[in-house]
């Protein structure tokens, strides 16, 4: 496992949570719980891409 793909589910986490504050003290709420959806959703596919890769390893380690 590479901890960059960790580094990079941080650093999407730590601008989700950011950014949500910022929304929720300015009033905004909805768009809050977007920006949240949203980083989910970037999460999401970063880890589906990631879990391809190992899918593939797998198939080829042994040779399916």
């Amino acid at each position: 496992m590479n901890i960059d793909l960790i580094f990079q589910i941080a650093g999407v986490g730590i601008v989700v949570a950011v950014i949500n504050q910022l929304l929720t003290r300015a009033g905004r709420d909805e768009q809050a719980l977007l920006i949240t959806i949203a980083g989910l959703v970037v999460v999401l596919f970063i880890l589906t891409e990631q879990i391809g890769t190992l899918f593939d390893s797998i198939k080829r380690i042994f040779d399916l």
